[in-house]
């Protein structure tokens, strides 16, 4: 197949990437031209920033058997693609939303259901950081309203969370930071609360699979993992899998915000906005199958020892400030 790729120097769009240059596929990349991947000198290379609205002029008169959008965020970045010569052009088109879409709607159960998209969105909060996790699943239930009305031949893929080496976000490599620095770690009121998160491994190789496959064409699917763990358990594996002694201090929430400290970079894991979404769909329809938890983690892991980056973290600059108030916390009882 010849793909296009909205997107694919970063994370799942650079694994995406990799998996099917080596099957043999024609892969062209559209990107600002910040990164430069290893497979270059084996792709097509479009250069550009689609908010200045080239992206169409560049695949004039191209035909492209699919495309995998991985850089749409509001609909202004998918109204471009609407037009007559982008429909021929674009070929099964693959939207990447996120479960995001779910939490901005009012009264959404948990874990969602892809049914459960319809239906009202709350107001905008108040608060500045939630306005901002409000705006970005708006944005995106927005570029998929307009894919759906618009597109026959396009799938809308929503992800939760993703994990694995190469997160741009750097998520868990953050808590590795911290486990191995042999000090406290905080752990935002308790870490009692379930997470389903997914491996950028299994979410690539779905998406690979899924181009041109008519089945898809005009749905929508959850890609998620089955497992619901704790944040305290997945902290105590990555402690036993470093080998490095389990420190948790439960804290509230509250308290750390209370101390100036950004709760996201504390505990990537801990911030309400984090999705919940079932992917009964795609393993019946699609037959996904994902990574057990425990597996990937320790992946993960291994990678992260094994070329562990020169910097830190966001964040870890405010360490010290961290482990003063996990002390205060064990101190006070």
């Amino acid at each position: 197949m010849k793909v296009l790729i909205l997107g694919g120097t970063r994370y799942v769009g650079h694994l995406l990437a990799w998996r099917l240059v080596a099957s043999g596929h024609r892969v062209t990349l559209f990107h600002r031209g910040t990164r430069t991947p290893p497979f270059a000198d084996r792709v097509e290379t479009l250069l550009g920033d689609r908010t200045t609205g080239v992206l169409p002029s560049l695949i004039k008169g191209r035909d492209f058997d699919a495309t995998v959008d991985f850089g749409a965020f509001t609909a202004a970045d998918v109204e471009p693609l609407l037009d007559t010569v982008a429909r021929t052009a674009l070929g099964h088109y693959v939207l990447i939303s996120t479960g995001q879409v779910y939490l901005v709607r009012e009264g959404c159960p948990k874990p969602a259901r892809e049914e459960d998209y319809d239906g009202p969105v709350m107001a905008r909060p108040a608060d500045e950081i939630d306005a901002g996790q409000w705006d970005y699943g708006v944005g995106k239930r927005a570029c998929e309203d307009l894919v759906s009305h618009e597109r026959s031949h396009a799938t809308r893929v929503r992800i939760p969370m993703v994990n694995g080496p190469r997160d741009s976000q750097r998520r868990v490599e953050s808590y590795l930071w911290r486990l191995l620095d042999g000090a406290e770690v905080l752990l935002p009121d308790g870490g009692e609360q379930p997470m389903r998160h997914v491996y950028s491994e299994d979410v690539a190789r779905a998406l690979a699979a899924m181009l041109g496959d008519e089945r898809t064409f005009g749905q929508a699917y959850n890609l998620a993992q089955d497992e619901t763990p704790t944040l305290r358990e997945v902290l105590e594996r990555m402690a036993w899998r470093v080998g490095a002694p389990a420190k948790l201090v439960a804290a509230s929430a509250a308290a750390i915000e209370a101390e100036g400290l950004a709760l996201r970079q504390v505990s990537p894991f801990s911030p309400r906005w984090m999705s919940d979404i079932d992917p009964t769909r795609a393993k019946a329809e699609l037959g996904f199958v994902h990574t057990p938890l425990w597996e990937y983690l320790d992946r993960t892991v291994s990678a992260f020892l094994a070329y562990p980056p020169a910097d830190r973290p966001e964040g870890y600059t405010e360490r010290r400030r961290e482990v003063e108030l996990a002390r205060r916390v064990l101190r006070d009882g």
